[in-house]
C-alpha cells in the first residue's frame, strides 16, 4: 500500500488506479468498481473509516461517501458501530458515518449511537452531531441520559443544541445565533459595513450575506476600512466577497496593492493575480507543471482558477490537468481542476462528469449533476441523489431541478 510519490503525512496512498486508491481518495470511480466486486471492497472501505485518508481534515469529506458504500454493498456497519470506543477522532469518524446510515434506515446505526450517547466516552460531541442531522424525536429523549452525565464532564458542550432543550446551561460557549441579515438590501447591508458604529461580528454578518449575492459595487469604495481593529488584517468573509466582484475590482486592486497596509496590499495584489494578463500565461503552466513535479497537492486550485481564465489558451496545461484530477489525495480540489478542464478545453469530460455522480465532494456532484450526458445511467444516478435522504439539501435539490420537466 505504497507509491512513493504521493505520500501524506503519515500514510502512503495507493496506486490512483486501484480500488484501494481510488477508494482512498474519494473518487466515484471506487464507489462504481466496489458495486462490481463488495467482498473485495469491504476490507477497504471499512479501512477508510477506521484511519483518516483525507488529505486536508478542514475541506475534504468522506463521511457520506463511506456511508453510501456501506449501504449500497450491503455491508455491516456492526464495525463501525465497534469503533465509536476508539479514541476520540476514530469515534468522530465513526460516529459522522453512523448518523448518515440512520437517516437511511439502519436501525442498528440509530441504536448504536443511542447506545454510546449513554456509556461512551465522547458522548457530548457525538449527541451535538445527531442532534444536527437527526429528527429531533430521535434524541430527545435522552435529555435524563445527558443531565445525569454531565456534571461528570471536564470538558463543556460546545453547541447551542440540544443542550437549551434539555436545560443545561452552557457557559462561555456559543451563543444562541443571531438572526440573519440575508431579508436585507445591499444597500442596507453596505451602509452597516459602512458605519463607525457597527459591532464587529455584524460586519462579519454583512459580508457573509454579500457574499453570496449578485456583485454589489457598492462594496469597492468600503475595502480599505474593512480591515480588523488592530490594523493587521481584512475583516473576514472580505476576500469571498471580493471574490464575487471578478473583474469589477481589478482598477481598485491596482491601488490597493501599493497601499502601505499589509493586509491591503495583499488583498489587492491577489485580486490582481486572479485576474492575469496573457504575459502571465506561460508562467502559470509552468507553475502547475512544478506543482504537479513537486506532488503539491494544497494550493494549485488557485493556479488552475488563473489558468482556466485564459479558456482555451491555456491548453498547455490540459495534460497537467488531468493528472491531478485523476491523482489527487486533496478531494476537495477535484472539482476545481473539472472546472477549469470545462473552461479550457471541454472535449472528453463526459465520462468525467457522469464518475462524478458518485464523488466523495459536494462541489464535484453538483458540477456533474449540471452537466453529465442525458442518458439513462446518469438520469438514474441523479434521481438517486434527489431522492437519498443522506444527501446533502443543495446536491438533492439540483439533482430535482436537472431531473424537471
Amino acid at each position: 500500500m505504497s507509491y512513493h510519490d504521493e505520500k501524506a503525512r503519515t500514510l502512503s496512498y495507493a496506486r490512483h488506479d486501484t480500488l484501494e486508491g481510488l477508494l482512498q481518495r474519494g473518487r466515484g470511480l471506487g464507489a462504481e468498481r466496489a458495486r462490481c466486486d463488495p467482498e473485495a471492497a469491504a476490507p477497504f472501505v471499512y479501512d477508510g473509516i477506521r484511519r483518516d485518508w483525507k488529505w486536508d481534515n478542514q475541506t475534504d469529506t468522506r463521511n457520506l461517501y463511506q456511508a453510501r458504500l456501506i449501504r449500497d454493498l450491503k455491508l455491516s456497519p456492526t464495525p463501525v458501530v465497534d469503533q465509536l470506543v476508539g479514541e476520540e477522532e476514530e469515534c468522530s469518524r465513526a460516529a459522522d458515518v453512523l448518523e448518515l446510515l440512520a437517516l437511511a434506515g439502519s436501525d442498528e446505526a440509530r441504536e448504536g449511537l443511542r447506545a454510546y450517547i449513554r456509556l461512551g466516552k465522547h458522548w457530548v460531541s457525538v449527541l451535538e452531531s445527531v442532534a444536527d442531522y437527526w429528527p429531533a424525536e430521535w434524541w430527545e429523549d435522552l435529555g435524563d441520559v445527558a443531565r445525569a452525565r454531565i456534571g461528570g464532564e471536564m470538558d463543556l458542550p460546545w453547541s447551542f443544541e440540544p443542550w437549551s432543550r434539555f436545560g443545561i446551561e452552557v457557559p462561555g460557549r456559543r451563543f444562541p445565533p443571531r438572526p440573519s441579515l440575508g431579508g436585507l438590501s445591499d444597500e442596507e447591508l453596505l451602509a452597516l459595513l459602512a458605519a463607525n458604529g457597527t459591532e464587529f461580528n455584524m460586519k462579519i454578518d454583512a459580508l457573509r450575506a454579500l457574499a453570496v449575492r449578485e456583485p454589489a459595487e457598492g462594496l469597492i469604495p468600503l475595502v480599505p476600512s474593512l480591515g480588523t481593529p488592530d490594523g493587521r488584517r481584512s475583516l473576514p468573509l472580505l476576500r469571498r466577497a471580493i471574490d464575487g466582484l471578478g473583474a469589477l475590482a481589478v482598477p481598485a486592486a491596482r491601488e490597493w496593492a501599493v497601499d502601505g497596509r499589509e493586509w491591503l496590499a495583499r488583498l489587492g495584489a491577489d485580486v490582481l493575480a486572479d485576474h492575469p494578463e496573457p504575459e502571465a500565461l506561460p508562467w502559470l503552466v509552468a507553475e502547475l507543471t512544478e506543482q504537479w513535479k513537486a506532488r503539491a497537492w494544497c494550493g494549485p486550485d488557485t493556479t488552475v482558477k488563473r489558468l482556466a481564465r485564459f479558456g482555451a489558451e491555456a491548453a498547455d496545461a490540459v495534460p497537467v490537468l488531468w493528472r491531478y484530477w485523476r491523482h489527487t489525495p486533496h478531494s476537495y480540489e477535484r472539482a476545481d481542476y473539472l472546472e477549469a478542464l470545462a473552461a479550457i478545453d471541454p472535449s472528453g469530460l463526459d465520462d468525467a462528469y457522469t464518475e462524478s455522480l458518485w464523488d466523495c465532494e459536494k462541489r464535484a456532484r453538483l458540477l456533474a449533476i449540471a452537466s453529465a450526458p442525458h442518458n439513462p445511467q446518469t438520469l438514474h444516478r441523479i434521481a438517486v441523489l434527489r431522492d437519498d435522504p443522506m444527501e446533502t439539501p443543495e446536491v438533492r435539490a439540483a439533482a430535482g431541478t436537472r431531473l424537471a420537466p
